[in-house]
């Protein structure tokens, strides 16, 4: 695999989290899609990296009360702490880092029961440069942190505040700063086609939002100051679309901004709000993953839900592409999306005989790398039921 130039989870472990009760993934690549029965867990995955990214945006009280509160969040019938560990590598020439977090809560609400970093310099073993229960503990300076350097209390505010989010604001501590900045920049995508159609106020707007309701915005930003990856987006956008000629996002008289679709023959752009969803939800996971400032991290839940099925194999190839500046996690039931992906991207998910969420890589499982090398694609072995687990019809506990 290519050395990459962007941060990459290698690793996830969740604990207790909803049907997660204990879910290990290793060898995570940069596009990674999750297949798998309904209610399987494969949209827990992603609102789990949702869960921690807002814990850093936002603040843990408020993605816990978003998600009502341990009630819902907890593993069913468990009493121990959410756990979320990853293992990930900033930089290809840094030390691999595990980052684990640990919430509990109390009558009072959620607080960070246990938080730490941890590496290991050459040979040495591994140790941690930051350390932190409840809102208290150690951590070390400077660019590389070593076993025998100093190490520094620190006081939080609060039981409820990560320290990764609030040290990494300070310069002296730069290796809890790209973690900060890392889970910060996330983006996980619950696009909507008709939130593509709004007609929001006319202002600048660099990134799509999660459901995707300024994407006039994003597309006049990007007319404004890089037209010229508008133009490759559109270009991308034009040979899935027969006939579409070009999309404008236009400033009305009372201050918004209507995106118009022109197609051939005729003379008169349209609405989007008249335009296909197909078309739009294309643009809108175009735009993501053609962004001149990518997110290290982009979550996008089940693409192909208004695609023709023949765009889909297409589109897994431009998330391929796009996965050279971002790591790529993505849900989906359809064969055809995943009809291009090699063996070690594609993880099925299924529940055991507890109820509680497993994953299998198809790579790991027995015969597919063979059929692979013989030609035959991960889509139709899987309808041709040649997986160990996922088929819904069949409980695999």
């Amino acid at each position: 695999m290519a050395k990459h130039v962007t941060p990459r989870i290698e690793y996830l472990r969740v604990k207790n989290y909803r049907a997660l009760h204990d879910l290990e993934l290793e060898g995570i690549t940069p596009l990674t899609v999750f297949l798998g029965p309904n209610g399987s867990g494969k949209s827990t995955i992603l609102d789990v990296l949702a869960f921690l990214s807002e814990c850093f945006t936002v603040g843990l009280r408020q993605a816990w009360d978003k998600r009502g509160r341990f009630r819902e969040l907890r593993t069913r019938g468990a009493t121990d702490a959410i756990i979320i560990e990853l293992k990930y590598q900033e930089k290809p020439y840094l030390p691999i880092i595990t980052y684990h977090l640990a919430i509990d809560e109390t009558s009072k609400g959620p607080y960070v029961a246990q938080e730490w970093l941890q590496w290991k310099i050459g040979d040495g073993k591994p140790f941690k440069f930051l350390d932190f229960q409840q809102g208290a503990g150690k951590v070390i300076m400077g660019e590389n942190p070593w076993e025998h350097s100093e190490l520094i209390f620190e006081q939080l505010n609060s039981k409820e505040l990560l320290a990764v989010s609030s040290l990494g604001q300070f310069a002296k501590y730069p290796r809890v700063g790209a973690l900060r900045s890392f889970i910060s920049g996330w983006y996980l995508s619950y696009l909507s086609a008709d939130n593509t159609k709004l007609l929001p106020s006319s202002e600048l707007q660099e990134r799509l939002s999660p459901t995707g309701d300024n994407l006039p915005n994003v597309i006049h930003y990007l007319k404004e100051e890089h037209p010229e990856r508008l133009q490759h987006i559109l270009n991308s956008l034009s040979s899935r679309v027969p006939r579409l000629e070009r999309v404008d996002a236009e400033i009305m008289q009372d201050g918004r901004l209507s995106l118009q679709i022109k197609d051939a023959p005729f003379q008169q752009p349209i609405l989007a709000k008249y335009a296909s969803d197909g078309t739009l939800k294309m643009l809108a996971y175009l735009t993501v993953l053609y962004d001149p400032e990518p997110s290290p991290l982009i979550g996008i839940e089940e693409p192909e839900n208004h695609l023709h099925p023949r765009l889909l194999p297409e589109l897994t190839e431009e998330c391929r592409a796009a996965s050279a500046n971002s790591q790529l996690m993505i849900t989906t039931h359809s064969p055809f999306f995943v009809d291009n992906l090699k063996p070690e991207e594609l993880w099925v998910l299924y529940r055991d005989e507890n109820g509680f969420t497993q994953a299998k890589r198809t790579s790991d499982m027995r015969g597919i790398k063979e059929f692979i090398e013989e030609g035959a694609t991960l889509g139709s072995l899987w309808m041709e039921d040649y997986f160990e687990v996922g088929n819904p019809l069949i409980n695999h506990g």
